[in-house]
C-alpha cells in the first residue's frame, strides 16, 4: 500500500512539475510568462534600425533577447512565438 502512495504521489509531482507545462520561446529563448519583454526588445530594435549588439544591454534579459533576436533575424516581426514542450 505504501508503495503505491509513494508511486501516486510520484505521478502528481510529475503531472505538476513546470516542465510538464507548454512554454512559448522567442527566437529560440525561453520566455518565463509571456514574451512580452522579448517582443519589446524586438521592437525597439527595430524602430532604432539597431545594428550592433552593444546597443542590446538593458537591465532585463528577456528585453536584450528580444533585441539579439532583431539583430539575428529582422524579418521574422516580434509577433511571432512558439509553444513548446519540455520532452518525456
Amino acid at each position: 500500500m505504501t508503495t503505491r502512495i509513494a508511486f501516486f504521489v510520484g505521478v502528481l509531482a510529475l503531472a505538476w512539475s513546470p516542465a510538464a507545462v507548454a512554454q512559448q520561446t522567442f527566437g529560440g529563448n525561453d520566455c518565463i510568462e509571456d514574451c512580452s519583454g522579448h517582443k519589446a526588445g524586438y521592437d525597439w530594435a527595430q524602430q532604432n534600425q539597431i545594428t550592433d549588439e552593444d546597443d542590446c544591454s538593458s537591465n532585463s534579459q528577456s528585453f536584450n533577447e528580444g533585441c539579439h533576436t532583431y539583430l539575428e533575424d529582422p524579418n521574422r516581426g516580434s509577433d511571432d512565438t512558439l509553444p513548446c514542450r519540455a520532452p518525456h
